[in-house]
């Protein structure tokens, strides 16, 4: 195996995407923009009730840390990603377009049953609520994931949704341990309010004794430091992490290193769906930052990636454009 930039670890999901009303996701009671479990016959049913009455819009391999490996990489960057799929079409499909996009899997990441699913409901205002049948990836453990490449490694990420398994947060505790003992840079996503509402005690243990860059969203930022406005949140999170990136939607992202903080703005785009806009942000962030870009720079990157995820249908672009987007924002930045 060959050494990577990027080790990610992440729950491996297949997205069937709707475009919904509002008056939908009040009838089948979803919380808007958030994530929400459940098991495959209740998903199967929802799924139904979606075809009957919605707006289909096509099926996305997923997942929020595969999502910003796929950015990351169609940067430029090398990556692997440790992950647990079934032995179905769906998990050969999943794989086979990490492998495209460039990105080294391990074979043992395929087992017994069935690749997990997630309904994407995407609102008349961009918004994306998920409503998600993990399958097998609910079941990941060490023994699904090939840690040879992250002792050269230059970051570890972890997706926040990992929470909710306790089988997974053993996982990360032990890529954690091999990461601080061959002095790789540690990035971690809280990656949804539901993860910070229903599973807290399992973020904490994620994060365990701090992280090198911690991201989340402004909702996130506040559920979790359990504070009012934004500085409170950033105080708190400093705590945790050298470097603090908090999103902002349309407004930018606000950065801290320990000691300064600053925001970067948003740019104005059409919004069409927020499904994978803060994966791309993450991806694009940590790929500059490797590159040696300093923290303004690698903002700015990641504001332009993700709005143009936001921008279409969809977690990811088209492999091509990440690498026409970064040509432009070089030539616009020399």
């Amino acid at each position: 195996m060959a050494t990577v930039d990027l080790f990610a670890i992440g729950n491996a999901l297949i997205d069937q995407e709707f475009k919904v009303s509002d008056d939908f996701l009040l009838q089948q009671n979803l919380q808007k923009g958030t994530m929400q479990l459940t098991d495959g016959d209740s998903q199967a049913h929802l799924y139904n009730k979606l075809k009957e009455t919605q707006l289909y819009k096509g099926q996305a391999s997923g997942g929020s840390a595969a999502n910003t490996t796929v950015a990351f990489t169609a940067l430029g960057g090398t990556a692997f990603y440790g992950c647990r799929v079934g032995n179905d079409d769906l998990g050969k499909i999943y794989l086979d377009g990490l492998n495209d996009a460039g990105i080294q899997t391990a074979e043992k990441s395929v087992s017994e049953g069935v690749t997990g699913t997630c309904m994407v409901l995407v609102s008349p205002d961009s918004e994306r609520t998920m409503h998600t049948y993990l399958g097998i990836t609910a079941e990941l453990t060490d023994q699904q994931i090939d840690f040879t490449a992250l002792k050269t490694a230059e970051w570890l990420y972890i997706e926040g949704y990992l929470s909710t398994s306790d089988s997974a947060r053993q996982a990360v505790k032990q890529a954690r341990q091999i990461a601080r003992e061959n002095n790789v840079k540690i990035a971690l996503t809280l990656s949804d309010p539901a993860m910070v509402q229903y599973a807290r005690a399992g973020l904490d243990e994620l994060l365990d004794d701090g992280v090198d860059l911690l991201f989340c969203n402004q909702q996130e930022a506040l559920m979790y430091t359990e504070t009012d406005n934004i500085e409170q949140a950033l105080a708190k999170l400093q705590l945790k992490s050298k470097y603090t990136v908090i999103t902002l939607s349309s407004e930018g992202a606000l950065i801290s290193d320990t000691e300064h903080s600053f925001q970067v703005p948003g740019r104005q785009v059409t919004a069409v769906d927020a499904n994978g806009a803060g994966d791309a942000f993450a991806g694009a962030f940590l790929y500059a930052l490797n590159q040696g870009e300093s923290l303004k720079a690698a903002t700015e990157l990641a504001v332009l990636i993700s709005s143009e995820v936001v921008s279409q249908f969809g977690p990811r672009l088209d492999i091509k454009s990440y690498a026409t987007l970064l040509e432009s924002f070089q030539k616009e930045c020399a």
